[in-house]
């Protein structure tokens, strides 16, 4: 009876290990992501734009760079910084052109599986910290056109730092469960019929990752999509981050404060508030509008 017992015990391990791999397995590029970014030339001049949409700026340039850095410093991606989360502290790699110590070696489907799926080109599973889970509802266009900006960028030989991962979060193959939960290449919100409304919910979703800091996680740090930017405790820091909008905020307001730092009251953005500013300060005037306009619309329809 035991044996038998053991017999199917042992059965039931195997079978579920074997669900677990398959469940796990780092997802690819799709056919016709592939085929887009393939019959996309890529434009420099768009890239651009998406690169300061993206904030890629915000987390890969060397420590200690000030907003005010020079356009040199702010394109030179070479890494470091450290971002402390109840998970463990993530270094933020070396993504510049370098092809030992960044991303020099790379082609367009490995950076586009990278960005958009959150898979290194050996196939494992990047940590959730890159915002791949917003990332992904980019369109190939943008992320072939960023990548032709990229190319463009200088290379630095800085080393990546080790993220200071413990166990189990250091086996990156659990992160494919950690997909399979939270992991949706869906839109949180549905499509506007107006333009402008779906211009912003496309650049507020898909590149401004607003949602990475200013959505409620659970407790395996998975966004809660019930509760879409109506704020959260800080991950990285203390204190709590506000939904969005702030209350009493109109869209001139917001437009406003994403070009120029200062709120209605004269105040001014701090913090990783001022990173963003010193992005989207760079990006076309209608686009700021549109994502001022969606985060209002928002607001004044939940259920959107």
């Amino acid at each position: 009876m035991l044996g038998k017992l053991a017999v199917g015990l042992g059965a039931l391990a195997v079978i579920g290990g074997g669900v677990f791999w398959v469940l796990t397995e780092p997802s690819d590029l799709s056919a016709d992501t592939r085929a887009a970014l393939e019959a996309h030339p890529g434009d420099t001049e768009a890239g651009e734009a998406v690169f300061w949409t993206a904030g890629c700026a915000s987390c890969h340039t060397a420590p200690g760079l000030s907003v005010g850095a020079s356009d040199e410093e702010r394109l030179t991606l070479s890494g470091g910084r450290a971002f402390a989360t109840p998970f463990g502290t993530f270094h933020a790699p070396n993504i510049s052109m370098d092809p030992d110590q960044g991303i020099g070696s790379w082609t367009l489907p490995d950076f586009a599986r990278a960005v958009m799926q959150g898979v290194s080109p050996e196939g494992a599973h990047y940590y959730p910290a890159f915002p791949y889970t917003t990332y992904t509802h980019a369109t190939p266009e943008d992320i072939a056109d960023l990548w032709a900006f990229w190319q463009t960028l200088p290379a630095d030989a800085t080393p990546s730092q080790p993220h200071e991962v413990s166990f189990p979060f250091n086996q990156r193959r659990i992160l494919g469960g950690w997909k399979f939960l939270n992991f949706s290449e869906d839109f949180a919100t549905p499509a506007f019929d107006d333009p402008e409304l779906d211009r912003g919910r496309y650049l507020v979703e898909a590149l401004g990752h607003c949602a990475e800091c200013h959505t409620p996680r659970d407790a395996l740090g998975g966004m809660d999509r019930s509760a879409w930017l109506a704020g959260a405790d800080n991950l990285v820091g203390e204190g709590h981050i506000p939904a969005l909008p702030p209350e009493g905020w109109g869209a001139l307001d917001i437009s406003a404060y994403l070009e120029t730092g200062f709120t209605p009251e004269f105040d001014s953005a701090g913090g990783e508030m001022a990173d963003v500013v010193a992005n989207l300060s760079r990006i076309a005037a209608p686009d700021r509008a549109a994502i001022a306009a969606y985060l209002v619309a928002l607001r004044a329809s939940p259920s959107q």
